[in-house]
């Protein structure tokens, strides 16, 4: 971890115990939701970058399947009509260096 860390260590603490939050108080739901939330991000964005980022066709796909339908419908339907597919991770892996 350390040259990962900000300031120096205090020598009481123990990191595995004071980053209790995210698995002992319902927040690891949370977080699971916020991951994949950047899942969907980085994949629509593939979208984009595939067809071209000014893409009239992809951005109107985008915004009548999934902007404009809001709650109507499942959400990997309205996806899937947008997309073609289910989403992949490999966008995000792409983007945050690990592949």
């Amino acid at each position: 971890m350390a040259s990962t860390e900000l300031f120096d260590l205090v020598q009481e603490s123990c990191m595995s115990t004071s980053f209790s939050h995210i698995f002992a108080g319902g927040y690891a739901a949370g977080y699971y939701g916020y991951k994949w939330a950047e899942v969907l991000d980085a994949d629509a964005f593939e979208a984009f970058k595939e067809n071209g980022i000014y893409d009239k066709n992809t951005a109107d796909s985008f915004r009548k399947n999934v902007l404009e339908k809001g709650g109507s419908e499942h959400p990997m339907n309205l996806y899937l009509k947008f997309r073609g597919k289910e989403p992949s991770i490999e966008p995000l892996l792409k983007r945050s260096g690990l592949k």
